[in-house]
């Protein structure tokens, strides 16, 4: 039933995008002096999760790179890269120069590269990036006049509020592209696309999409998560076709999939916490910092774990119950374990 995989990834980045083009042109013009040999304004894409933000992102840049192949393009997934290092390493890497780089190598030594020798545009996609722990990455690459930066986060307010004066003062000018949820008729005609591309004709019907639309709420990665649950069940029990009853078991299967995903590719501070509020079942904020200041050897301060926790509730993680004094945390519950998921890449 399955004939492209691929497709059926969150992370596939379509030949045309759907329903998103107001954002492709307002990054695109944002990008524009990139094919003039002009450095543009930071571009900002806000939104929650599974509305488009990376996808649209690459999918830009990719059509960029094609009107000029001078311009490269380096992604970078702060969850999991949110050092200076990893970042400014990362940028080589895009660039073919990391001969002779160790995890010993000085941060400045990794700039002086990135400053000197080649400096063709690179235009730098920072995902995640209120994810960074060390916000001097984001003032080195301003400081480079070929690096352009497209920065990913969930939430203007909240991105800002982690960045140092230097960087805000910075960083504050340029494009932001906000994204809203996608409409039910949105995502089923995204469903569509998908469906039409990776699995044998007449593999699945509209209204059962129309199921799958209505179940994942607007995120195209629970709609897409869904989608391939349902068809690798229908697969392994010989159908040629999907139905109902494995869309129905398919729906809490594909939640627990990217719940556990995300999960496994928590930051190690992250991940502490999401274990003490697990264990605990339900904890106030208090209870919680002290715990966790037990199980470290170098906390990380109040406000960095407020952030933290905001952006696991982002996630679907954790619930934040209550307000003020009042307020406490617990897990989001699990539906019925499900298919394995391919772990995130930990470097």
């Amino acid at each position: 039933m399955i004939v492209d995989g691929r497709v059926l990834r969150e992370d596939f980045v379509p030949s045309e995008v759907v329903h998103r083009h107001d954002e492709v042109n307002l990054l695109s013009e944002a990008l524009e002096p990139l094919l003039s040999d002009r450095r543009p304004d930071p571009a900002f894409l806000f939104g929650p999760t599974g509305v488009g933000k990376t996808c649209i992102a690459r999918y830009t840049l990719a059509q960029l790179h094609e009107q000029d192949p001078d311009v490269r393009v380096a992604y970078v997934n702060c969850w999991q890269e949110y050092t200076r290092f990893r970042v400014l390493y990362s940028l080589l890497e895009a660039t073919g120069r990391t001969t002779d780089i160790h995890r010993s190598t000085a941060k400045d030594e990794l700039f002086d590269r990135l400053a000197e020798g080649d400096t063709r545009p690179i235009v730098a996609i920072l995902d995640e990036v209120d994810q960074l722990e060390e916000t001097a990455a984001l003032y080195d690459l301003h400081r480079l006049p070929h690096v352009s930066l497209v920065l990913i986060a969930n939430r203007e307010e909240e991105l800002f509020a982690s960045f140092d004066d230097r960087v805000r003062s910075r960083l504050h000018a340029g494009t932001r592209v906000q994204f809203d949820r996608y409409g039910t008729a949105e995502l089923r005609s995204i469903l569509r696309e998908r469906a039409t591309q990776g699995l044998e004709p007449d593999a699945v019907t509209t209204d059962q999409l129309q199921t799958i639309a209505d179940a994942a709420s607007g995120d195209a990665r629970v709609g897409i998560g869904i989608l391939r649950s349902a068809a690798r069940r229908a697969e392994r029990n010989g159908r040629e076709y999907v139905t109902e009853t494995t869309i129905e078991a398919a729906i809490p299967d594909a939640r627990t999939a990217i719940r556990r995903k995300t999960v496994e590719g928590l930051p190690d501070h992250q991940h502490v916490l999401y274990d003490i509020i697990t264990d605990a079942g339900e904890i106030e904020p208090g209870e919680l910092y002290e715990a966790y200041e037990r199980r470290v050897a170098e906390p990380k301060t109040a406000r960095t774990l407020r952030n933290y926790l905001t952006k696991m509730v982002h996630y679907d993680l954790i619930e934040s119950v209550g307000e003020h004094r009042g307020r406490r945390y617990r897990p989001v519950a699990d539906g019925d374990e499900g298919e394995e998921s391919d772990p995130p890449t930990k470097k």
